[in-house]
């Protein structure tokens, strides 16, 4: 099986390289659209600024490519975000998988802390694109209530494709799904079993 990694200037890459190689997987790494576009599955990491990846990812025409795959694609933290429709940092259009967008989190109490970062819980919720099963297929396994880690200023609202929330300072979408597109806010590769059994998932929806 095929797995490649998109390369570009986010943080966090080489963790999500790490956990693949732990799962038995030898990723690649590319920037390269024939390479992903040939992968049997995609991995789209990174911490960052969203408008300086949306910059990197247009400078080498990887947000075309990204919106243009067929296979199964996860994205994750400032992955996820990109792939919504915009993001209120640096005011910044996405790539628009998802036809949402990212709002930046408003403490309204002192002990409200920005960035989030910590574990969180996540609230379990029917999968719309699996004839609304529960829980996704990405999320199976992980029990009712799986504690996973985040790392993060900015949110996806809920929305039509949410399949996971959590709460903090208000409810908000911790992962997604729509046709081919799955996505996570929190940090599967820091995540502890857990967070090893959704990756083991993300390879099990690739192998079909």
């Amino acid at each position: 099986m095929k797995v490649a990694i998109v390369k570009y200037n986010a943080g966090n890459i080489y963790s999500v390289v790490h956990a693949m190689k732990r799962l038995g997987i030898e990723p690649v790494l590319t920037d390269d659209p024939e390479l992903l576009k040939k992968a049997d599955g995609v991995l789209f990491p990174g911490q960052g600024n969203a408008r300086e990846a949306m910059e990197c990812l247009k400078a080498h025409r990887l947000d075309q490519v990204i919106a243009d795959l067929k296979q199964p694609v996860l994205g994750i933290c400032v992955g996820m975000q990109l792939l919504c429709k915009h993001s209120e940092e640096g005011n910044t259009d996405c790539i628009g998988i998802f036809n949402t967008c990212v709002k930046r989190f408003q403490p309204k109490h002192h002990e409200d802390k920005v960035p989030a970062m910590g574990w969180n819980e996540l609230d379990l919720k029917a999968d719309p694109s699996e004839d609304g099963a529960q829980p996704s297929s990405l999320l199976k396994g992980i029990g009712t209530h799986p504690y996973v880690y985040f790392v993060h200023s900015f949110y996806v609202p809920e929305c039509q494709w949410t399949i996971a929330s959590t709460n903090y300072i208000q409810p908000y979408s911790a992962a997604m799904h729509k046709d081919n597109f799955y996505a996570c806010q929190f940090h599967p590769e820091k995540s502890g079993q857990d967070g090893e059994q959704i990756l083991k998932n993300f390879l099990d929806i690739t192998k079909g």
